[in-house]
């Protein structure tokens, strides 16, 4: 599937994501997702430790269907499969390449691609700001797989058939088909149910309402495959015997149907979800979460600056310099650990965080607007400025978390 992104993307997937793929709380820019294999256009490829999982299984089915087609290969069909399962897995990053280079050219940041159990994830931490773009994101990755499949149905028309070449490029031929197939099918979080998304976004005008449609498909897409794939494998292909219900085969059958079905009905319900907590997301507010401060001269004991922000009725202290322009500010951490007997000896200057580049944020700061800055410079305190570079106060990153857990939690899990 693919997940693109937002923290969305499939050849297993979510709404950016999902996820949530998308709210985001400050965190490091680049944290690790498994084994970094390099940067194309300067987003990070990680390979999750699940992929090793699948790659073997790969290698072991598609090896029985080689001793079936090229028997004379003998083991050595199992390292003609275990190419199989890598070149399958460089056609999945080319999808995901796909929906990067489209975020990109979209000026849309991508946080990093991530190769795993069922497929790739292009996380891409913000929405699109039109339905046509959102469209273009999703399309372009079942594109590239069937322009793949077409590349590699090219090569089978110059090698022999019946060799390692030709069931080779066969497979990836069709693999690719596969892929892009399921990730057309209309229901989020596969690519889709993003398009889906971007037309009912587009006739709606509101892109909630596209993100309840294509959820909504998704989760009905779940029950579909849960039901009907054990039912199509069971049936039997043109000519063959149908499967014994509870032979190996069946259950092997019904526990994928299952696996896929857990993987969309969870990726549409985290999308719809991400979606709501964005509608709320406005509400987090630089101006309301800032604390009121006092500033104080660097040498002032820690006693009198707390009697002056009391008087004040501030809850923060801001260090200014001998022309009143901010230098830093006092950490509430640090004077919680200070005694209170110990106070009128303790300058603020020692309990201080002197101001760095991306500390101070302006007043108007809202929504993704405000995570965004923080989590490019992360501090417990960041000193709250009005557009005139006048003091407003100092905004605490425990206060931004308190009033995101609090959005979350009004945010419904799944109703529409």
């Amino acid at each position: 599937m693919d997940n693109s992104g937002q923290r969305q993307s499939d050849n297993g997937e979510s709404d950016r994501a999902t996820e949530p793929e998308g709210g985001k709380r400050p965190r490091p820019r680049d944290v690790g997702g498994g084994f970094l294999m390099g940067r194309p256009f300067g987003v990070p490829v990680y390979v999750s430790p699940s992929w090793f999982l699948v790659a073997a299984l790969i290698t072991w089915v598609f090896g029985g269907q080689l001793d079936r087609v090229l028997p004379e290969l003998g083991a050595a069909r199992y390292l003609v499969s275990l190419f199989f399962a890598v070149a399958f897995y460089a056609s999945v990053l080319v999808h995901e390449l796909a929906h990067t280079v489209a975020a990109l050219r979209f000026k849309l940041p991508v946080r990093r691609i991530q190769l795993q159990f069922f497929g790739g994830v292009s996380e891409i931490e913000k929405e699109t700001e039109t339905p046509g773009r959102e469209f273009v994101l999703a399309f372009v990755g079942p594109l590239l797989s069937l322009v793949l499949a077409g590349v590699f149905y090219l090569g089978m028309l110059v090698v022999e058939p019946g060799t390692v070449p030709g069931v080779l490029l066969a497979g990836l031929m069709i693999s690719n088909l596969i892929v892009a197939a399921f990730n057309l099918l209309p229901g989020l979080p596969l690519d889709g149910g993003r398009m889906l998304r971007a037309v009912v976004w587009k006739l709606s005008g509101r892109p909630m309402t596209g993100t309840v449609a294509a959820a909504w498909s998704g989760r009905a897409l779940a029950v579909a495959v849960l039901v009907g794939l054990p039912l199509l494998t069971q049936a039997g292909g043109l000519g063959e015997e149908p499967e014994s219900f509870g032979s190996v085969d069946s259950l092997t059958d019904a526990l994928l149907a299952a696996i896929l079905a857990a993987i969309i009905w969870t990726g549409a319900g985290n999308s719809l979800r991400m979606a709501r907590l964005r509608e709320r997301l406005p509400d987090l507010r630089a101006r309301t979460l800032t604390r009121r401060a006092v500033p104080v001269a660097a040498d002032t004991p820690l006693s009198e600056a707390l009697r002056r922000a009391n008087e004040a009725g501030a809850r923060a202290l801001v260090v200014v310099d001998g022309h009143g322009a901010p230098t830093a500010v006092v950490r509430e951490a640090a004077i919680v650990g200070i005694p209170e007997h110990r106070r009128p000896w303790v300058a603020v200057s020692g309990l201080a965080q002197d101001l760095k580049d991306g500390m101070r944020v302006s007043a108007e700061l809202t929504g993704e607007d405000l995570l965004d800055t923080l989590r490019a410079t992360p501090a417990t305190e960041y000193l709250v400025v009005e557009e005139t570079g006048e003091i407003y106060g100092v905004l605490s990153t425990a206060d931004v978390e308190r009033a995101f857990v609090a959005a979350m939690a009004r945010t419904p899990s799944g109703r529409s």
